[in-house]
This record gives structure tokens, sequence and C-alpha cells, in this order.
């Protein structure tokens, strides 16, 4: 059995390229403005934050960011069930998708915030609450 290593925020954007900090930070100041009490779970074994409604990843949490080298995953457990307008998720999963985001001004576009909406909105109504 694996253990899980949690860390903080402070700790993935250590392990994250420094172009790329204020792209996970600018993000995860939109989550918590969309859902100020979201739950946020850093995983250092995903380099990822994840967000939702409780700590359980993939029953409880709606998305995550996910640094790379080039670009940042603003990524959706549930994306496949997503209303996706402006066509911005990808992915082939059977039910994870994302966004690529590359700078703080793309993270700016309405369309993730309502992606954003619609996952948290999608988790709540899946869990009753």
């Amino acid at each position: 059995m694996t253990t899980t290593r949690y860390g903080t925020l402070d700790e993935l954007l250590a392990v994250t390229e420094t172009s790329l900090r204020p792209v996970v930070v600018r993000l995860r100041k939109i989550v918590l403005e969309v859902h100020p009490e979201a739950v946020e779970v850093v995983r250092l074994g995903d380099r990822a934050a994840t967000y939702g409604l409780g700590p359980k990843k993939m029953s409880e949490g709606y998305c995550y960011v996910l640094p790379h080298r080039q670009w940042v995953n603003l990524g959706f457990y549930q994306g496949v069930g997503l209303p996706d307008p402006d066509s911005l998720l990808e992915g082939t999963g059977s039910k994870l998708r994302h966004v690529k985001v590359r700078s703080p001004e793309a993270a700016e576009q309405p369309a993730l915030r309502m992606l954003i909406e619609a996952a948290l909105a999608e988790r709540r109504d899946a869990l009753g609450g």
C-alpha cells in the first residue's frame, strides 16, 4: 500500500516552474472566490492541489490545479459531463478533463470560472448537498 504525501501550497509552488507559479496562485484564488469554503488538499506525490467539498480526491473533489513544465492544468474530476460552450476542455479519459492555462491572464477567462462553478454544482448535486 502506498502512502499519500500531503503538503502545502508553498511546497507545491517550490516544485513548480518559476514562471508558472503566478498561474497556480491565480487559479487557486479563482477557485476560492467561487467556493470560499473549498477543502484544499495538496498531494505532493500527484504534484497537485485538489479542491472539493471534502478531502476525498475522486468522490468529493471537483477540480485540481496541476503544474506541468509549460502550463498548468485546471482539471475537473467529472469533466466529461460539464457544459463547455467555449470548447476549452481537453482529455480522453472516461471522466477527467482539463484546461491548459499558460498565464495568469489566461486564467481570467470567464469560461474557466463557469467551469469551476459547474463542477462545484455537479459535486453538490451528486453528494446531496
